[in-house]
């Protein structure tokens, strides 16, 4: 969009762990990783190899009409296939068997075996293809939560998000665009009461809605096979994929454990910490609301000059 600056993320290629650590990592900003070891998927997971080695089982996909996912007004359904058919139609841009048009999309993001208190781990749900996936050595073993595969059909794009922890969105096949926003360009995106935006559409925004949109800064990379994108937490990102793919989501805990929520499996609750702070603010908000409109603005303004006293990072950290 020709109003909103726009920034491309960085390219490293051949970083190993110390590089990650000492050079990428510190900055908290995107990076693709290129030429990073992922084992033998890059080459292997072929549609052919992926049905055969996920055979039957069944799985639980996205079915849209359309190829841009809204999940704030759940544009798609929720259906069962077994796992061979579904990266058959998932594959293919016209469908002789399909549940609501003969070019819906598809997409999967693999689950934990018990959805409710389990995070997705590759190496359960699809121990057969985990051993082809290499995970990067970018974090230590005790901090890892969960390891999420993904695959899209080509055009699918998901709504933008961020999620509470880092992680490393490896691409393993096909090529996917991806558009990420800082945490500091938040009140530009139009959040709804969770993590998502609003703007569905982040290449043709409806700026009669969304006017402030325009003011956040813009972060684009294409991913090709094989590539590795840091994502870090509470940076917002919005994923088209170019062509049908096959991913992995690596998510690892950089705070304290105890920081999180344990009833959450997905991975995207606040912290709890943040949780109670924002329960806090709702309290004070309901109070606020007791007093006339002129009290209420006066206070409320001071209420948020306290806040950004506390909380705004110094300029040079930006």
């Amino acid at each position: 969009m020709d109003l909103q600056e726009n920034v491309a993320v960085p390219v490293w290629t051949g970083a190993d762990r110390e590089v990650f650590l000492e050079q990428v990592y510190p900055a908290r900003r995107p990076a693709v990783l290129r030429g990073v070891d992922l084992g033998p998927c890059v080459d292997r997971w072929t549609t052919e190899y992926l049905e055969m080695k996920g055979g039957e089982r069944e799985v639980k996909v996205h079915v849209s009409t359309v190829p841009q996912m809204d999940f704030l007004n759940k544009n798609f359904v929720y259906r069962t296939l077994p796992f061979k058919e579904f990266v058959r139609r998932a594959s293919e841009t016209k469908h002789s068997d399909f549940f609501l048009s003969e070019d819906e999309s598809y997409y999967l993001r693999s689950l934990g075996d018990d959805v409710r208190k389990e995070p997705a781990v590759l190496s359960k749900q699809f121990p057969d293809l985990a051993e082809d996936f290499h995970i990067p050595p970018f974090f230590e073993p005790n901090q890892f939560f969960s390891s999420v595969f993904r695959i899209s059909s080509c055009g699918l794009q998901l709504w933008t998000h961020y999620d509470v922890m880092d992680n490393l969105l490896a691409q393993v096949t096909g090529r996917k665009r991806v558009v990420l926003f800082s945490p500091q360009d938040a009140l530009h995106l139009y959040l709804n009461a969770g993590d998502k935006s609003e703007v569905l559409d982040v290449d043709a925004p409806d700026l009669k809605r969304f006017p402030e949109f325009v003011k956040a800064r813009r972060y684009d990379c294409v991913l090709q096979p094989g590539d590795l994108l840091f994502i870090p937490a509470l940076w917002f990102h919005n994923t088209r994929a170019l062509q049908f793919g096959v991913g992995v989501n690596v998510f690892w805990r950089h705070l304290p454990a105890d920081s999180y929520d344990r009833k959450d499996p997905y991975g995207n609750k606040d912290p709890l910490a943040a949780a109670r702070a924002l329960q806090t603010l709702e309290k004070a908000l309901g109070a606020l609301d007791q007093l006339p409109a002129d009290y209420r603005d006066f206070y409320g303004r001071r209420m948020v000059q306290r806040i950004t006293a506390r909380t705004q990072r110094p300029m040079e950290d930006l």
